[in-house]
């Protein structure tokens, strides 16, 4: 099998919320989301997405991914898509660095490699682990009032798991955990994320200000040094998010016991081949992880949900449904949160189709 053409599209996808808002003032109310297609001479065509959270949160950007896209999209006319090592190879080779370019390629391959072998990309992560999996929920930066009024309203909705976005004035985020604990019932899990959002003093404040808080410190400051520094002050089970993109870093945080938990955001690894290899060593290690992405539609989604399936339950701290977030479905077939929780599909492949009429023309064909 040879890749014959690969097409990018732009889309837009708007919240239903209006904005999202998070550490640093930094607010997103329409993301921009770029979908790969991946055309073979066998008639298979596979799909993936990459979706950054603006160019003023890690170091990627919509406009730069379909660049990248665009660079690397020549190099790969003609290669094998179900040879996923050789491929990603081939990858590094015509772009170093700039793995969430590779990502939606990446993924697509997945996708045509699960339709080939009849098989759910679930299945060839590993397997599935039940019958479905722990949501969480993200609760925008607002005032602590407003923020447990969320809280309450997605509770009822059936999540049991929520991240704050705190890391702004500490005495508001210290209010903010306050509020927002007070509504959970057992069972509940808050985790306050800033984001990278606090300095070393202020991220001490809020430490102490929840010290008999029942809630996760997640990603505090913006270097690995500084969180473990306020890490090792206090006893909170503690997430990294941000300073987690390779595995060196899961290897040297798990020997400097610098966090319970972690996120591996797909697009950061480079798409699902490196992100797996990230939630293997998370297993071996006996990592908790949360599995999700930067941002996404239902494609990305459906790439979440199968990675996440495929962890053993004891160690999937939670994931996310984006497509919930957004007013825009951008694919058929994509998972549906239900009562707070998701399940990845069985059928071939991510099991999703395309809603071409959705995405309009392709803003790249290379072929």
């Amino acid at each position: 099998m040879k890749i014959t053409k690969i097409s990018a599209y732009q889309v837009d996808l708007p919240l239903h919320e209006g904005s999202y808002n998070w550490s640093g003032g930094k607010s997103v109310s329409v993301f921009d989301s770029t979908i790969v297609r991946i055309e073979t001479d066998s008639g298979l065509a596979g799909h993936g997405e990459i979706c950054p959270l603006g160019p003023f949160y890690l170091p990627a950007y919509a406009a730069g991914a379909r660049a990248g896209i665009a660079e690397l999209a020549p190099h790969l006319i003609g290669e094998n898509p179900t040879q996923l090592r050789p491929l990603n190879r081939r990858m590094d080779a015509a772009l170093k660095g700039h793995p969430y370019v590779k990502s939606a390629i990446d993924i697509a391959c997945w996708d045509i490699l699960g339709q080939a072998s009849s098989q759910s990309v679930c299945t060839l992560l590993g397997g599935r682990y039940g019958e479905d999996f722990h949501l969480y929920r993200a609760i925008s930066q607002e005032s602590p009032e407003q923020m447990a009024a969320k809280v309450k309203g997605y509770r009822e909705e059936g999540y049991q798991r929520f991240q704050l976005k705190v890391g702004a004035d500490p005495e508001t985020d210290i209010e903010r955990i306050h509020a927002v604990r007070a509504e959970l019932q057992k069972g509940d899990f808050l985790i306050a994320d800033a984001n990278t959002g606090w300095l070393m003093h202020e991220a001490a404040r809020v430490v102490r200000g929840v010290r008999d808080v029942d809630v996760y410190i997640e990603q505090p400051c913006l270097s690995y040094e500084e969180c473990l520094a306020i890490r090792r002050r206090r006893d909170h089970p503690f997430v990294l998010d941000e300073s987690i993109d390779s595995l060196e870093v899961l290897l040297r945080g798990r020997a400097d016991g610098a966090m319970d938990a972690v996120n591996i955001k797909i697009s950061k690894f480079g798409g699902l081949t490196r992100a797996k290899e990230a939630r293997d060593l998370c297993v071996s290690l006996g990592i908790a992880m949360t599995i999700e992405d930067a941002w996404g539609g239902d494609i990305t989604t459906a790439a979440i949900a199968h990675l996440a399936h495929s962890t053993p339950t004891e160690l999937l701290f939670t994931a996310t449904d984006f497509n919930s977030y957004v007013t825009v479905s951008t694919a058929e077939g994509a998972p549906q949160r239900q009562n707070g929780r998701l399940a990845a599909s069985e059928s071939p492949g991510l099991g999703v189709e395309p809603r071409f009429e959705v995405l309009g023309e392709a803003v790249l064909e290379i072929a």
